[in-house]
This record gives C-alpha cells, structure tokens and sequence, in this order.
C-alpha cells in the first residue's frame, strides 16, 4: 500500500498545522516512508564546490527547527534546508495561517516565521546528517536591526551546515522584502559574508528572493549577487499575488501563495536571472513544482538545483521518487549526459 493511499487523506481531514506537527512527529518517531532506490547517475552535479547526488531538494518550511532533515534525505531528497530561523523563539501569526486550496493544488501561509530559536536550532544542525543540510536564517519580527540579526543567525549556524541560505523575501514578516533593495542588500551580504569568515567554516552563501519582483529589482538584485560573490541565489519565495482563476474557498485569505500557481511567475523570473547572471553563479528553482516535468522546466529556464515543499502535501513522499525517475528519463529522451547539459537551453 502507497504511503499516500491511507496517510494523505486522513491528514486532510485535519487543520493543516495540526497535520503539518503530527507529520513532523511521525518522521522523528522513525515512521518515514524510507527510499529504496538508487539515484540515476545523470542526476548528480556540483554546484557551489558541493556535490549534490540529485537535483531535488527540500524547500525551507519544512523543517523549521531542523527535527527532520535525515528523514527527509531518508526519503530521496538530494538535499534537505532547514528554518527559517530567527535568534529569539517566536510564536508567528495568530492562528489559523494555514489554508489548503486542494483545487488548485495549493497553499497560502501566514505563518511569521515561527520557530523555536537558534539555541535548540543549532544542537541538532551540529548532529550527524545523512546527506546535504542547507540552514534558513531570517530576522525577529521585533528586531530593531534586521542586519545584525542574520549576522546573529551566520555566527551561529555557520559551522554546521553544508550552505547558508539569507531569507529576505517571505510576505509575512512586515519590512523583510524591504531588504531585496540594492544597497541595503549589500550592506546585509557584506555583514554576513564578515560574520561567516570569522567562524572559520566556509558554507556557500545564498540569497532567497521573491517572485513579486520588478525588472528594476531583478537588475539591482542581480548586480548585487554578482559583484558580492556570493554562490547562488534561491528563486523563489511565495507570492502575495492571487492569479484570477484560483478556485479554492481560502484564496483571498492574506500571506503567501505555493504550489502550483506559484510554477509560472516563479519560473519566469527564473529565466529573467538566469539571463542576467549565467556562468556567472548557479541558481535554485523553487515554486509549483509537483512532477518531474516541472522540475526539468526549472532546470531548463536555469537552475542547477530545485526545491519543493507544497506539492508534499497533495502527493506524498512517494513524489520525490515519481519525480527523479522522470527527470532521469526526460534527460535521456533529449540526449542530455547530465543535469549540467540541460541547465538554461530554453533561455540560451
């Protein structure tokens, strides 16, 4: 029996968050469904000095407080980011902040980051990984200077995770996408690429952005990521647009939008930077992917890696599988050797 065929239906039957918590406690209970197969040797690549087995990653979100990235990994993901985290614990947006839109294969969150705080955070990022481990941090919703909280968060987590991704592009925590403009994303770059040296360790840096960008910001942002050195930029975050043909009840509800409708504008500014800064750093395609299709969209618009998280909770763990099979078989269809062959040919 399909873990999806019994599980799946009765987590719908709850309030997403409780199902989301329950979910989270069977994967630490060792309930997982486990991964049996190998993964195709023309999924693996290199980006950023880490060699990654497959191109398909678990999305920040998941894993908040860092409880469950070896299960994840576990299951079939080529890499697992845990957070977003802030320094101080906080509680997030009043509930509910969670609401599932099953007709469109969707979700819109509220949620503000929460989380449980650094301390905890960084004793199970220092335990043993089963694979690569990326780390989310962000800022406090009453942090009264935001720089000095990822440099907080970099000092940190630096030393125990495999990359460090700044995540200034979630709708829910007021003032954070104000962080997307040029200067002030130098200044934050600059504080946190300081912070990471003086740990010692040497993590790749990436930023996350929104999808809700104008050509301005993705020109700043693409300048900014270049000049800076950082490794890689993460595209995207959700959207606080509403594409007209949402059918769910919940699509007016405030926060951010994911899953499917998220797979168009994501992946068109995915194309945008990648046009801007190939050859130059990789990028990560993140938003709507649920299919092996869409992942190779996102590596053919210019990714080197994917994440997912929203189509987990319409499909199961069984689509991590579902889809490096079918991202194996597209590469070959197309007489591709590798992920790195395909990355950016519809933009090129």
């Amino acid at each position: 029996m399909k873990y999806s065929s019994l599980i799946l239906p009765l987590l719908h039957r709850l309030d997403p968050e409780r199902a989301h918590n329950l979910t989270l406690i069977g994967l630490q209970l060792g309930l997982g469904p486990g991964h049996l197969e190998a993964d195709h040797p023309s999924l693996a690549i290199q980006v950023a000095g880490i060699d990654f087995p497959n191109p398909i990653g678990l999305a920040a979100g998941f894993d908040k407080d860092a409880r469950v990235f070896n299960a994840m990994l576990q299951a079939g993901f080529g890499f697992a980011e845990s957070g977003t985290v802030t320094p101080k614990p906080q509680a997030g947006n009043l509930k509910p902040r969670i609401f599932r839109l099953p007709e469109d294969d969707a979700v819109i969150n509220r949620l503000g980051f929460n989380n449980g705080g650094l301390d905890d955070y960084a004793r199970r990022m220092a335990g043993p990984k089963a694979g690569i481990v990326g780390a989310n941090i962000g800022r406090n919703k009453d942090s009264v200077d935001a720089i000095e909280d990822y440099v907080i968060g970099a000092r940190r987590i630096a030393p125990f995770c495999d990359y460090l991704t700044i995540n200034i592009s979630s709708p829910n925590t007021p003032g954070l996408r104000d962080l997307q403009s040029a200067d002030t994303l130098s200044a934050l770059v600059a504080a946190v690429q300081s912070a990471v040296t003086e740990t010692g360790a040497e993590p790749p840096l990436f930023i996350k952005i929104a999808p809700d960008l104008t050509e301005t910001d993705i020109d700043d942002i693409a300048a900014v990521a270049i000049s800076s050195g950082i490794n890689g930029l993460i595209v995207s975050n959700t959207t606080i647009g509403r594409p007209n043909f949402l059918k769910g009840n919940h699509r007016a509800e405030n926060g951010g939008l994911s899953g499917k409708p998220l797979f168009a504008p994501s992946t068109k500014i995915l194309s945008e930077m990648y046009k801007r800064c190939a050859g130059k750093l990789p990028l990560i395609g993140v938003g709507g992917i649920s299919s092996g299709e869409d992942a190779y969209r996102k590596i053919r618009s210019g990714a080197s890696l994917v994440q997912l998280y929203t189509a987990l909770v319409y499909h199961g763990p069984r689509l991590i599988t579902d889809i490096k099979r079918d991202l194996a078989n597209f590469l070959k269809r197309d007489g591709f050797s590798t992920i790195t062959d395909a990355i950016g040919v519809d933009v090129k």
